[in-house]
C-alpha cells in the first residue's frame, strides 16, 4: 500500500493553472465554476440580511459588486500562482489595477517613484489624476538597483516598478529595491505583466503588489480587458478598502474568460516565450539590426538580473533598426503577412508596432541607433514569422 499524498506538498505551476480555483463548493461537481451573474443578492429574512452586512464578505455572497464564485475563482488561482500572498482583487483592466493600487497606498502629499521605462498610461496616471490629488511623481533611471536609496525622500510612500519595461525592456532589480524600500517602511508595486507570475513570484521576493493586465497573458485570446492586484502578507485590507469605495468590480462572463485562459497560460508562454527568443536571435544577426532588446539576450539592459531572478522568458521584445527613418519602418510593419498591426500583446496572435520611447522619457535619456518597432510573438509557426520579417526588413532597406 502506498503512502497517501500530502496535500501540502508542493506542486508545480502547470498543475497550479490547471487546478487553482476550482473550488468543489464552486464547481458543483463539474469541471468549470460556472457563470453566476447577479447584481442582488437575496436575504431570507431581515436577521440574515443585517448579519450578513456585518460580516467578512469574502468569498461570501453579498451584492454583485463583491462578486461570485465566477470571480473567486479566478482571483482564488491568480493567488495560488502567487506563495505567501494574501488574495487578489480583480479589475475591468489593466491600467484600473495599476490605479486602484496606486490610490490605495497614496494621500496628498505624498511622493511616488516610478521608473522612466513605464507602461504610458502609468505616466498619463502619474502626470494627471494624481497629481491633481496632489501627489508628486519623481521618474527615476529603471537601472538604479539598490541605488534607489538615495532616491527616498521624506515624503516618499510609494515605490513603483515595471520589469522589464513594456518598450525598452531594462530588467529591474527588484530585490534590490526592496530591501531599499522597506528599510524605510515604503510600499512597494511592481508591474508584472511581461513575466506574470510563471517567470517572476513577486511576493516571494518581498513585493507588497503585484499587478498584472491580464488582457495579456491570462486571457490569451485577445477578447477580454481585465486586471488583478495580488496583495502581500498585510496587504490586501487597504487595496479592498479602495476597491470597493471606488466600485470596481468585473463582470462574471469577463472573469470566467480569464478563468479560461488560465488553464493554458503555462503553454502559451512556454511556446510563445521559445519562439521569441529564436526569433531575437535570429534579427541579432541580420545586417539591418542595430539592437535586439530582449532580456535574455546578453546585451539587454539588466540581463544579469533577468537570468538570476526569472524562471524564463515571455514573447514581448523590441528591435532597434539600423539606420533609416519612418517612411522605411512603415514599409516594413505595412507588408507583414503574420504580424497584425494593433497595441496590446500577450494573445495568441503575433503582433508589430512601431514605437519611439525618446518621447516619454523625462529622467534618463534614449537614444536609437534607428528607428524602433516592438514584437509580440504569438503561436504561428516560427519559420513563418521569420520569413514574414526577412521580406520586412528587405523592404526596409530598400526604402
Amino acid at each position: 500500500m502506498t503512502d497517501p499524498i500530502d496535500p501540502a506538498a508542493p506542486i508545480a505551476d502547470a498543475t497550479r493553472v490547471v487546478q487553482g480555483g476550482r473550488r468543489s463548493e464552486w464547481t458543483g461537481g463539474i469541471v468549470n465554476p460556472p457563470v453566476w451573474r447577479a447584481s442582488t443578492i437575496l436575504y431570507d429574512s431581515v436577521e440574515d440580511l443585517r448579519t450578513n452586512a456585518r460580516r467578512d464578505t469574502h468569498h461570501r455572497l453579498f451584492y454583485g459588486r463583491r462578486g461570485t464564485p465566477t470571480q473567486w475563482s479566478l482571483a482564488d488561482a491568480l493567488t495560488e500562482l502567487e506563495p505567501g500572498a494574501e488574495a487578489t482583487m480583480l479589475y475591468p483592466s489593466g491600467v484600473a489595477a495599476i490605479a486602484t493600487a496606486l490610490l490605495a497606498v497614496l494621500s496628498p502629499g505624498d511622493e511616488l517613484l516610478v521608473p522612466d521605462s513605464a507602461y504610458d498610461p502609468t505616466r498619463s496616471l502619474a502626470s494627471g489624476l494624481l497629481k491633481r490629488m496632489g501627489i508628486t511623481t519623481r521618474f527615476y533611471d529603471p537601472m538604479v538597483g539598490a541605488g534607489i536609496a538615495e532616491l527616498i525622500g521624506p515624503a516618499t510612500r510609494a515605490i513603483f516598478m515595471e520589469s522589464p519595461g513594456s518598450l525598452t525592456f531594462e530588467v529591474q532589480d527588484v530585490p534590490a529595491i526592496v530591501a531599499a524600500a522597506k528599510a524605510r517602511g515604503i510600499v512597494t508595486l511592481l508591474d508584472n505583466t511581461w513575466a506574470t507570475p510563471l517567470l517572476f513570484r513577486a511576493i516571494e521576493r518581498g513585493v507588497d503588489y503585484t499587478i498584472l493586465a491580464c488582457t495579456k497573458y491570462v486571457v490569451g485570446h485577445s477578447d477580454v480587458m481585465l486586471g488583478s492586484v495580488t496583495a502581500g502578507p498585510g496587504r490586501l485590507e487597504a487595496l479592498r478598502t479602495a476597491t470597493y469605495q471606488l466600485g470596481q468590480c468585473v463582470s462574471p462572463d469577463d472573469a470566467w474568460l480569464g478563468s479560461r485562459g488560465l488553464r493554458t497560460m503555462k503553454l502559451r508562454i512556454d511556446e510563445q516565450g521559445r519562439s521569441a527568443l529564436a526569433i531575437a536571435e535570429w534579427l541579432k544577426g541580420r545586417p539591418e539590426v542595430a539592437r535586439v532588446l530582449h532580456p535574455a539576450l546578453p546585451d539587454c539592459p539588466g540581463h544579469e538580473v533577468f537570468a538570476r531572478d526569472f524562471a524564463g522568458a515571455s514573447g514581448l521584445f523590441s528591435v532597434v533598426l539600423k539606420g533609416g527613418g519612418d517612411a522605411g519602418r512603415i514599409a516594413l510593419i505595412d507588408g507583414l503577412r503574420h504580424f497584425g498591426i494593433g497595441y496590446s500583446w500577450g494573445g495568441y496572435e503575433s503582433l508589430v508596432i512601431p514605437i519611439d520611447p525618446q518621447f516619454y522619457r523625462t529622467a534618463t535619456k534614449w537614444d536609437a541607433e534607428g528607428p524602433m518597432i516592438r514584437l509580440q510573438i504569438g503561436l504561428e509557426d516560427t519559420g513563418d514569422l521569420i520569413a514574414d520579417l526577412e521580406a520586412g526588413l528587405a523592404r526596409f532597406s530598400a526604402a
